[in-house]
């Protein structure tokens, strides 16, 4: 009597990934293989629209599409795909070696859903497919969030930039405290104020005013040429009535998606509309950084008392020397910087400058934990925590640039 041998059902599919070759792309087989096991295919871009048709497709989570430069030449079969898979409510992870950024602009706008560069940085696939498994949904712009200032295009604001040179140096709390302060610097006093997130993919300032991100940014910044000052008054979210904010995009962006141009005509709207502009960047060198070190009366380069604050710093100041930048504008901040009674932190301090050939001018000390709960809050250090060290330093700081900014307006 012959025993029928049963045959295990094949593994569901719930993603493939799509590419000229898949071959050429090691690491996504890796770590698609780390975050799905056996439960994904491959499919080349000829083979995409086909496959959409037929049931097995139905269980489809996402796709993953590995493009590289040679692969350009496919990009409307490829916007084709997008379209497709996103009609079936497919997601979309846009997989990208050295492409245009033209090109990753036109398959963003036709659906793809998260943008991840190749060779792919630890952990970021496997974070950008938690991501699409559990979308952040879109908040609502409540009422108290539309724009509260019209638009006058009579203003010349002063921009200050905040550079933070390495991560958790505090910059992203300067800016938003920065601009609080300027906007109540005095009763009777209502200076206009503006924050510019241009941290186009992990910028918090919204998180740290609870405000939404809006769509209406990236439509903005995709299109800066028709943008006049009434569209640009109209992506602003108000916050309190006192601080208007330009959010990070909704989505994550590349950096290079936006050139000096765009950047150029954003900090010019916000010049003519407001009387400080705080402008909140992104760790990141790129392109456009030399646009915002031009046109920033100051640029405020956030650092701490480690060796990595200091070699970032001294890297930083040898690529705008050789370049033949104004290096000059740059006004270091030291976070967390040791207390008036810790000689020998003063000491450290002292040494650091010296040995980076750079004067600290700004010392912002430790706020704790107050520091990190206000971000978590979506409030200013003054609206949660007004006699901590940090907010008063800030303070002061702000008064000393209102201040010089008042003399200079009246001449004296």
């Amino acid at each position: 009597m012959c025993s029928a041998i049963i045959q295990p059902e094949p593994a569901p599919i719930t993603a493939v990934t799509i590419s000229r070759d898949i071959a050429n792309f090691e690491l996504l087989i890796e770590d698609m293989e780390a975050a799905l096991g056996e439960h994904w295919g491959d499919l080349g871009f000829g083979d995409a629209l086909a496959f959409f048709e037929q049931a097995d497709s139905e269980g489809l989570e996402f796709i993953a599409v590995a493009m590289d430069a040679d692969d350009a030449k496919h990009a409307t079969m490829v916007g084709d795909i997008i379209e497709a898979a996103k009609s079936r409510g497919i997601k979309i992870i846009l997989i990208a070696e050295d492409l245009s950024p033209a090109l990753l602009h036109q398959l963003l706008r036709q659906g793809a859903d998260e943008f991840v560069p190749y060779p792919l940085p630890e952990n970021e696939l496997s974070e950008a497919i938690e991501r699409i498994r559990t979308p952040e949904p879109a908040a609502p712009v409540a009422q108290e969030q539309t724009p509260t200032l019209s638009a006058t295009g009579d203003h010349n604001g002063v921009v200050l930039a905040v550079h933070g040179l390495a991560g958790g140096t505090g910059a992203t709390t300067l800016a938003s405290n920065i601009a609080w302060e300027l906007a109540t610097i005095a009763k009777g006093e209502n200076p206009r104020v503006c924050i510019l997130d241009f941290d186009l993919q992990f910028g918090s300032i919204s998180t740290y005013l609870d405000l939404p991100r809006r769509e209406t940014v990236y439509e903005l910044l995709s299109d800066t040429e028709s943008m006049d000052s009434d569209s640009f008054m109209q992506v602003l979210l108000p916050f309190n009535d006192k601080v208007h904010v330009m959010t990070a995009p909704f989505d994550l962006l590349p950096l290079d998606i936006i050139g000096p141009e765009d950047i150029e005509r954003v900090i010019e709207a916000a010049r003519t509309n407001f009387d400080y502009v705080i402008i909140d960047m992104p760790t990141t060198l790129v392109a456009w950084t030399e646009t915002v070190l031009t046109n920033a009366h100051v640029y405020f380069a956030n650092v701490e008392l480690d060796m990595r604050s200091a070699q970032n710093a001294l890297r930083l100041k040898k690529a705008l020397q050789a370049e033949d930048l104004p290096f000059e504008k740059l006004r270091f901040v030291l976070n967390r910087a040791p207390k008036f009674t810790d000689l020998n932190g003063k000491s450290r301090i002292k040494r650091m400058a010296e040995s980076l050939g750079i004067s600290i001018e700004v010392l912002m000390p430790d706020g704790g934990k107050q520091v990190a709960q206000a971000d978590d809050h979506g409030l200013p250090l003054a609206l949660s925590a007004a006699k901590n060290p940090l907010r008063k330093e800030i303070r002061k700081l702000a008064k000393s640039v209102h201040e010089l900014n008042q003399s200079e307006a009246t001449g004296d």
